[in-house]
């Protein structure tokens, strides 16, 4: 019995399933809205039967008016127009702000480094054994200061003798002219003797410049630095006796990139901040001519004053570069918006109250807002409802105090 009962209501469930699938629908893709829909039964009932006249008469598959159903062959403008938003409906509410343009300071970011002026060995022009260095490292000198010192050895000796042949060529050049005033001697032999004294002079001369070589000065200021010789070392003519770094001027090196050269120019003003801390203000004082092949971008130099010797050699910095100012109008993120080619700009109210779209260019996002190029120098911005308007649609378009758009 049980088995019965049970088998039973498996019959009751098989039933019921067929009845609710015999009563459904079947569609058949591709053939448009509303087409290739029909009843399951009809697999079955080919030209009609009972089932198909039962379904029928119980209207179960009937499809009565649906709330909000949208009729898929209508293009977007009938869609509009059907739900009461085509030309003949009331203007759309939308906010605006008058905006107008302001001048802003045109920055240009670069990183780089400091770097010497110039690095100078102060070499020696003449050999001899190292007798005394007058400097130590880190020692600020300037120019003419001894550097070091050479032994003069026979240099000394060899000026003496040229002083003497200077001496005594001159006195004979001085007897020759008395002869010749008193007719003794002829006049055409003051020529022999005054070439005698010239050559003399000529001697002593080099000898001089000999012995001076012997004490080795700076050509430039700056600051003593390795490499330095020691007391008793032999330097050759060439060989450095000590290296003069000079930190005044002091330089800012970096590199522009190629889509940012044209807005360099020499003379602009920079703000340099190294990565100490340390701030100075200088001016372009170099561009190269030509890009660098690596990396397409072109070195430039900035002067820096440094009188108190703060910046240092090598040290990463980044600067400012000032190229000028532009018109730019300050906006909130939020008006940003899309066209259909999707380029960015922001939807306005023209004359007549007539949506408009304009294209910016982003030059800086702040805390303020973004910095956009590229529109009238005042404009009326859409603020709240711009993604549900297009351009050419009138609007009644008002201020956040309530006032109707200034067109």
């Amino acid at each position: 019995m049980r088995a019965i009962y049970s088998y039973g209501i498996a019959l009751v469930i098989v039933l019921g399933l067929a009845i609710w699938m015999a009563s459904g629908i079947l569609v058949t893709g591709g053939n448009g809205p509303g087409n290739g829909e029909r009843n399951i039964v009809s697999l079955v009932e080919k030209d009609g039967g009972p089932l198909t006249d039962a379904i029928n008469d119980s209207h179960i598959n009937d499809h009565g008016e649906q709330v909000g159903h949208v009729d898929p062959e209508l293009t977007i403008a009938e869609r509009n127009e059907q739900a009461g938003g085509g030309e003949a409906a009331a203007p759309r509410s939308v906010r605006i702000a008058v905006v107008t343009a302001q001048n802003m300071p045109i920055e240009v970011p670069l990183r780089g480094r400091t770097k010497a002026k110039s690095s100078v060995n102060v070499v020696a022009q003449t050999s001899g054994i190292v007798q005394s260095v007058a400097v130590k490292k880190g020692q600020a000198v300037k120019a003419g200061d001894t550097m070091c010192t050479l032994d003069q050895g026979a240099r000394k000796l060899a000026v003496d003798q040229a002083q003497a042949a200077v001496d005594q060529a001159q006195t004979a050049y001085n007897a020759n002219l008395e002869l010749v005033k008193k007719g003794v001697a002829a006049s055409n032999t003051t020529l022999a003797v005054e070439a005698q004294l010239k050559g003399a002079q000529a001697q002593l001369q080099n000898a001089q410049l000999e012995l001076d070589r012997t004490v080795i000065k700076s050509d430039i200021a700056g600051t003593v630095s390795d490499p330095m010789t020691t007391v008793g070392s032999m330097l050759s003519m060439g060989q450095p006796c000590a290296t003069v770094v000079e930190l005044d001027p002091m330089l800012f090196i970096a590199s522009v990139p190629e889509a940012r050269i044209q807005y360099a120019r020499l003379g602009l003003k920079a703000a340099v901040t190294t990565i100490t801390g340390d701030k100075a203000e200088g001016t372009v004082s170099y561009i190269a001519p030509t890009a660098d092949d690596a990396t397409r971008s072109f070195p430039v130099e900035i002067d820096l004053p440094n009188a108190d010797l703060k910046l240092r050699d090598g040290i990463t910095a980044e600067a400012v570069v000032n190229v000028g100012t532009a018109p730019v109008h300050v906006l909130p993120q939020s008006v940003l918006t899309l066209d259909d080619d999707g380029v960015l700009g922001i939807r306005t109210v023209e004359a007549g109250n007539k949506v408009a779209f304009h294209p910016v260019t982003i030059i800086r996002d702040t805390r303020e807002g973004v910095w956009v190029t590229g529109l009238p120098f005042s404009v009326n911005v859409i603020t709240v409802g711009q993604e549900f308007v297009q351009p050419g649609q009138i609007v009644d378009a008002k201020t956040a105090d309530g006032e109707p758009a200034a067109t």
